[in-house]
């Protein structure tokens, strides 16, 4: 379980004004009543124009005193780093989502929540800590289905795999369904956190974590876990874990 109230290590007014800005947005999230600037700065080695950035740095600009409180982030490296503000820990004070592209195959992304509310920086949610956290098992099963288990929740998915063909098909089982030999995939990690506003909390909003479950290879995709994360007061819960599929062509089954 990760630390929710983990306090980030920030330097005051010490930040390099040579950055160039990657997104900026503007809201109320120290709740004073004033709008805040919060900015997102990073280092692009490739130049202005590049879609590369590192050293990439979270900065908090007071509305009214205008004191900038600069926030390094643990992993700062990566591409498209974007802000959101919204609150998500229901206490009507918006907090800040920084959400960085690591580019590669893989499709991973960081994450960071932080909170900022009566100028007290909480670190509220981070990608590392969850993908610590919740961990699957993904186990291909005979008759042409693979599970998809969470002993952490205690849930299990079952994914029909029987329409990927026999080229596929064939390389794992035998003609009677039967597995040749135990074969694991993996559910990789986190690869999108989005604001959701839900039927129930629409004041405030709760995250959901995608992942990718993959077979025996990166490229061979059977579905996306996704996680509807709810704050609970001190913590991000679990409140919805499902498996989401691939579609298949109608005519495959006619």
């Amino acid at each position: 379980m990760y630390s929710s109230f983990h306090t980030h290590r920030f330097e005051p007014d010490r930040f390099s004004r040579d950055n160039v800005l990657l997104d900026m947005k503007q809201g109320d999230v120290n709740g004073d009543g004033i709008p805040d600037h919060v900015y997102l700065f990073g280092n692009k080695p490739d130049g202005p124009s590049g879609i590369f950035a590192d050293q990439i740095t979270l900065v908090i600009q007071d509305g009214y005193t205008q004191h900038r409180t600069v926030v390094p982030l643990q992993n700062n490296a990566g591409y498209n780093a974007e802000l959101f503000l919204g609150d998500f820990d229901q206490n009507k004070i918006p907090d800040i989502l920084v959400s960085i592209d690591t580019g590669g195959s893989g499709g991973y992304g960081i994450f960071y929540v932080y909170s900022f509310a009566h100028n007290t920086l909480r670190l509220l949610f981070d990608s590392e800590s969850y993908n610590q956290q919740y961990k699957f098992r993904v186990q291909y099963e005979d008759m042409y289905k693979v599970t998809v288990s969470s002993p952490q929740l205690d849930l299990l998915f079952t994914i029909d795999i029987s329409g990927k063909g026999y080229s596929y098909l064939s390389a794992y089982y035998n003609d009677d369904g039967k597995l040749k030999k135990p074969m694991q995939g993996e559910v990789l990690a986190l690869a999108a956190l989005n604001p959701i506003a839900t039927a129930g909390n629409r004041a405030s909003f709760d995250l959901l974590a995608l992942q990718r479950i993959i077979g025996t290879t990166n490229a061979d995709t059977l579905g996306y876990v996704e996680n509807l994360l709810t704050w609970d007061g001190s913590i991000f819960i679990s409140s919805r874990l499902t498996v989401a599929i691939l579609g298949t062509h109608l005519i495959s089954h006619f």
